[in-house]
């Protein structure tokens, strides 16, 4: 580039509200939004989660409603998350592989009154296991190839419950290809898989651990399946291997402190690539926010936008609702 100042005025295009859209190289609309939802037992039940200011457990009857006006907003899909009965979880979270646990009823309650909104569901055992952990423990250690048998009946309950779009986020290793054979083989070849592919052994999700009720449950630390934050060849490793397997839509979570993994990934693979604004990066922006210390209808659409800069087709986030009220105007 040879042209310079004062030939060239980069202020120029900035001068005026029409000229910013006009050249604005990144666009948040509601189609790129999921919205985690946690659900409960109960019925008319919205119970708020203490370290994540404005965000409920709610009843399954909540989450119909919930999820329509999720679809009136533009949203194209919810993602479900249980806090499971501490009487309902055991060692091998054998209550994942129940028809009518709460994730399914919650499946089949949205998808009566909603048929066309998406439903994602996690294949995890954490929210099901009485240690908290991912896959089930053999002598101190989380067992990878017997978890993911487990995960395979979890993907097959939920997709005859009517999920479309299964989200290993187990980590444990094969478990995406091992899910696609096992939906395929059922007759769900349709069900879309979206792959936490690049889930790091984070900080930050404590307040989700609150949230559905595995954060006192937890024995130890997952460092042993969750990847090491100070890594990014190795999440590349990752991508490949579940792309390879069969999966759909790939994921980087945590989401902001990990641009640069999100930036790679679309680069080196190109395919449907998605972050989670995780339940830490809510909280913080929430308590700044209520605090009077940041401006919310700024640093939201913010937060979000940087995601799309960074490559994400698109963000799982606890903003998703706030987010589509503002960007519908």
């Amino acid at each position: 580039m040879t042209a310079s100042f004062p030939t060239t005025r980069l202020r120029r295009n900035r001068r005026h509200d029409w000229s910013r859209r006009l050249v604005r190289e990144n666009t948040l609309t509601p189609d790129d939004l999921i919205w985690p939802v946690f659900v409960r037992e109960g019925r008319d039940v919205a119970e708020p989660v203490a370290s994540m200011p404005g965000v409920d457990r709610l009843s399954v009857d909540r989450v119909a409603a919930a999820a329509g006006e999720a679809k009136s907003l533009g949203i194209p899909a919810i993602a479900l998350f249980p806090q499971t009965l501490p009487e309902k979880k055991d060692e091998d979270g054998t209550e994942a592989t129940n028809p009518d646990n709460l994730v399914c009823r919650a499946i089949r309650a949205v998808k009566e009154a909603h048929p066309d909104i998406g439903v994602i569901c996690d294949a995890a055992l954490d929210p099901f296991t009485s240690h908290g952990h991912d896959g089930v423990i053999r002598d101190g250690y989380v067992a990878n190839d017997e978890s993911v048998e487990i995960l395979c009946r979890q993907s097959v309950v939920q997709a005859a419950a009517g999920c479309d779009i299964i989200a290993p986020s187990d980590m444990m290793d094969g478990r995406v290809g091992a899910i696609r054979a096992a939906l395929d083989a059922e007759g769900f070849d349709r069900v879309r898989i979206m792959s936490y592919a690049a889930k790091y052994a984070s900080g930050f999700y404590g307040p989700f651990r609150d949230a559905v009720g595995s954060s006192t449950a937890l024995k130890g630390d997952k460092k042993t399946y969750q990847m090491d934050p100070a890594n990014g060849d190795e999440a590349l490793r990752e991508v490949e291997l579940d792309i390879a397997e069969g999966a759909d839509m790939v994921m980087v979570k945590p989401g902001l402190p990990y641009l640069d993994i999100v930036r790679r990934v679309k680069d080196r693979f190109g395919v449907p690539t998605y972050a989670y604004q995780v339940s830490g990066e809510y909280s913080m922006l929430r308590g700044a926010v209520e605090r009077g210390w940041l401006d919310g209808d700024r640093v939201i659409l913010e937060a979000l936008t940087a995601f799309k800069r960074a490559g994400a087709d698109g963000v799982l986030t606890y903003f998703a609702i706030d987010a589509a009220r503002r960007l519908n105007g």
